[in-house]
């Protein structure tokens, strides 16, 4: 009899874990939704700025922006964004593997590293590691907000006006599908033009008020942009990765339960046996 209890002990265990499972499934897909929203709201824009700063790097223009031009690199700065929270599958660590792999690859090259990190699970993962991090953010899955990237990205940024590093790269996973996500290391400085055909290699336009002016705030926005739309395309994969995870784990539960109900049952049926069969051999023994 104690088998039994036992067993239902386990089945309601998995069965209030599964009730769990099941809500945080259901507002990850909910939040999904939402976040899907805003990213592919976000995308065009981003899109088309990227095209815009491509051509301005082909331009021949009096003032070329300073990051515009290659220089020796020493020291690279990478900006790692990931979730706050976790029970979102292995979205985070795919993504630590891959740039902890190239982090690794670089040193042993002799460059220096320095990490901007966004995302409590990064700063917890890269805290195991002697990497010089230079800026924390978190927070940020919670309420999305443009003007609380500004921070870190200038801090970023003002380390590589000064010369302190040579190169950025912003890190984050980008939102394919539902079941998919792609960890991706863009380089976002010095930038990058987009290969054309040789007939549209060259741009030209007339600026006003002023190059220096217009350009300077152009970079600017740019850059607060790609950061912004790595933000909300990681968002989208966590809440994405979440749900997929949930669901996964309501699923298992499910199939434990049928797992130990079926042993209850079993179990139940031969204690009932051996009752019979006690009852039956004290009435033979009469």
């Amino acid at each position: 009899m104690s088998n039994t209890r036992e067993i239902l002990d386990k089945i309601k265990t998995i069965s209030n874990t599964q009730k769990i499972t099941k809500a945080m499934e259901m507002v990850a897909a909910s939040k999904m939704r939402r976040s899907q929203l805003l990213m592919e709201n976000s995308r065009p824009y981003s899109d088309k700025i990227l095209q815009t700063i491509s051509h301005l790097a082909k331009s021949h223009s009096e003032y070329r922006h300073p990051y515009f031009h290659s220089r020796e690199i020493k020291n690279i700065g990478y900006l790692i964004v990931s979730s706050d929270r976790g029970l979102c599958g292995g979205l985070n660590n795919n993504l630590f593997k891959n740039i902890l792999m190239e982090i690794q690859k670089n040193q042993q090259q002799g460059y220096g590293i320095e990490l901007f990190l966004i995302g409590k699970k990064a700063e917890s993962y890269f805290r195991r590691f002697d990497l010089d991090i230079q800026g924390l953010q978190s927070g940020l899955s919670n309420k999305i907000d443009s003007s609380r990237l500004t921070g870190i990205t200038k801090l970023m940024l003002d380390r590589y006006d000064k010369g302190r590093i040579d190169s950025v790269k912003v890190v984050y996973n980008k939102f394919i599908n539902t079941m998919s996500q792609q960890p991706i290391i863009h380089k976002l400085i010095p930038l990058e033009t987009e290969q054309e055909d040789s007939d549209a290699s060259y741009w030209d336009y007339i600026y006003e008020p002023d190059a220096r002016d217009l350009l300077d705030e152009l970079l600017t926005r740019y850059i607060e942009a790609i950061v912004y739309q790595a933000l909300v395309e990681n968002i989208a994969c966590e809440q994405s990765a979440r749900m997929v995870a949930m669901k996964s784990a309501t699923d298992n539960a499910g199939e434990l339960i049928k797992q130990f109900r079926l042993s209850y049952n079993k179990a139940r049926q031969a204690s009932i046996t051996q009752e019979i069969s006690e009852i039956v051999g004290g009435a033979a023994a009469v």
